[in-house]
């Protein structure tokens, strides 16, 4: 489905913990591999959080990794934590701090993310029609696990019947990579459609965007809400 980075995997030692790490398509994102579990799987296939957001709050790991200067962001996986960073430090300059950091949150032994209430994005709800059952279906068995290997994910947002297209969130090393549109064109669009003939394309929703939708939808049902009352 998806074009894999292959690279090396390089190992790193200390204190009884192996990490590993591999290069992804997106150069801001590096995908840290240690022996251990990562993201309990009761939280989903992945959380992703970012500098400056109030869940970052949620978990711990996320939240001493983005204490490093340079880091924006971090996508925890079930087996894998990727990092993404700004145009300032190198990797090589980076690296070493993440490693520090993962090793002694493990030696910890603290959760890795504190909120109960997250709810995956894929998980299939009474008022869900056949049609987004079966792409939120695709998207967690077909089309997710080929994302996660190269360090990112995508979240299901909604899907208008109307149009017929589906808007996904890009998340990890997926967001802001170069070949993210021929992710979503070549990859995410053509099985979607393949498999789901009311799927007429797939369009990325950026994290403002979302912010917006958000904050439409409240002030829409405090509109029902005010009229109700009246």
């Amino acid at each position: 489905l998806l074009r894999r980075h292959v690279t090396a995997l390089r190992p790193f030692a200390a204190r009884g913990m192996f990490i590993q790490t591999e290069s992804t398509p997106n150069p801001k994102a590096l995908k840290f591999l240690p022996d251990c579990p990562v993201l309990p799987p009761e939280f989903g296939p992945g959380v992703d959080f970012r500098l400056g957001q109030a869940s970052d709050l949620t978990s711990p790991l996320a939240k001493r990794i983005m204490r490093i200067d340079g880091v924006m962001g971090v996508f925890l996986g079930l087996d894998f934590i990727s990092v993404t960073k700004d145009d300032g430090p190198s990797w090589p300059e980076l690296k070493p701090q993440v490693f520090a950091e993962i090793m002694e949150f493990f030696s910890d032994d603290l959760p890795v993310v504190k909120a109960a209430d997250i709810t995956a994005d894929t998980a299939i709800q009474e008022e869900d029609t056949e049609i987004i059952a079966m792409i939120k279906e695709l998207l967690d068995t077909r089309i997710r696990p080929a994302v996660h290997e190269d360090g990112g994910d995508l979240f299901f947002n909604n899907f208008d019947e109307d149009t017929g297209i589906v808007y996904l969130r890009l998340a990890g090393s997926c967001s802001g990579c170069p070949s993210s549109s021929v992710t979503l064109k070549n990859g995410v669009e053509r099985m979607l459609m393949h498999y789901i003939p009311e799927v007429r394309g797939v369009e990325e929703i950026e994290e403002d965007e979302l912010v917006m939708l958000n904050k439409a939808e409240v002030e829409q049902l405090e509109a029902r809400l005010s009229g109700n009352n009246k």
